[in-house]
């Protein structure tokens, strides 16, 4: 195996309170959440700096919100600017994945979760972030198999 398909990438659900976080690997195209992270007027940095170092990443993927039929938004420009700040302050490769209904898929998972006893706790307002953070890593682990 490659190094690069060895490689431990983190994924990130941008949103305007918080930013979810999932780690994964190319050798498993899985991913797990982490805690999210706050994001107020910016992200806090210095949080994204320590996951950084603690993970050491060959790269992140950054899900970039679209509507349902592929229109940029507002939070789709934010969204943008993010992994732009992220791969200048971190020096770090990032790559852009399409999102689309990824928080309705974290949802139904948090629910089916609950109700078949995976979950046995409330669904805290977090846990949606993370998820969705997993769904976009995972989803872009599987489309850039061979590029991971």
């Amino acid at each position: 195996m490659t190094a690069a398909s060895q490689a431990v990438y983190l994924g990130f659900d941008f949103g305007t309170k918080r930013i979810g976080l999932a780690v994964g690997d190319a050798v498993t195209r899985s991913a797990r959440p982490l805690p999210p992270l706050s994001n107020g007027r910016e992200p806090d940095w210095e949080a994204l700096g320590k996951a950084l170092s603690q993970w050491r990443p060959a790269a992140c993927v950054v899900g970039l919100p679209v509507d349902r039929q592929g229109n940029v938004q507002a939070i789709t420009r934010q969204a943008r600017g993010f992994a732009e700040q992220l791969r200048i302050r971190f020096g770090i490769p990032v790559h852009l994945c399409d999102e689309r209904l990824s928080s309705l898929a974290a949802d139904d998972e948090l629910r089916s979760a609950r109700a078949d006893g995976r979950m046995n706790r409330r669904v805290r307002k977090g846990d949606r972030d993370g998820v969705a953070a997993r769904l976009i890593l995972e989803q872009w682990l599987a489309e850039n198999a061979g590029a991971a």
